[in-house]
């Protein structure tokens, strides 16, 4: 494959390469300096594709790569080395600095309200189950099947869902 059909196909990409990015990165921008980062990185290493294979998937592959790797370089950037004697890393990420913001606050509020206000054979196993008991205890607990459990855990995450949806739809 020569240079011009090499690039040729990288356009032909472009579309569904910025689809999958948008997965990645949940933003337009981030998504759009992702898929030149990959366009990037397959031009500079265009020499190790191989002719007769898949464009597709080995552009899928480097842009995923590239992906998990700018994310570990940020989890990185945000760990401070603390020079005591133990030698912990701490993690000073951005959530927890703003863990008293009181937007914060009041989101958590908010999100209180609408587990509360979920029926109890519902919210009992999902609040059983976010406090660190496991299905089999949960089951053991309400004596539930542990299907049934599982299924009330799940239903009352999709009302959850739904209800914070239909809230952010109305702002």
């Amino acid at each position: 494959m020569n240079v011009q059909e090499f690039q040729n196909s990288l356009i032909q990409h472009e579309t569904a390469l910025k689809g999958f990015a948008y997965k990645f990165t949940n933003d337009n921008e981030e998504a759009q300096d992702l898929l030149q980062e990959t366009y990037l990185k397959a031009l500079r290493y265009r020499s190790k594709f191989q002719a007769k294979t898949n464009i597709s998937a080995w552009l899928y592959t480097i842009m995923r790569n590239t992906f998990i790797n700018n994310y570990r370089r940020a989890v990185r950037a945000n760990t401070i080395l603390d020079k005591t004697s133990e030698q912990y890393f701490i993690n000073t990420s951005k959530a927890q600095n703003d863990e008293h913001n009181p937007e914060s606050v009041m989101a958590y509020n908010d999100l209180l309200k609408k587990v509360e206000a979920l029926h109890d054979d519902y919210r009992v196993p999902f609040e059983m189950y976010n406090t660190g008991f496991k299905y089999k205890e949960i089951a053991d607990e309400l004596n539930l099947p542990i299907g049934t459990v599982k299924s009330r855990i799940f239903l009352a995450r999709k009302k959850l869902a739904s209800v914070i949806g239909a809230d952010r739809s109305h702002m």
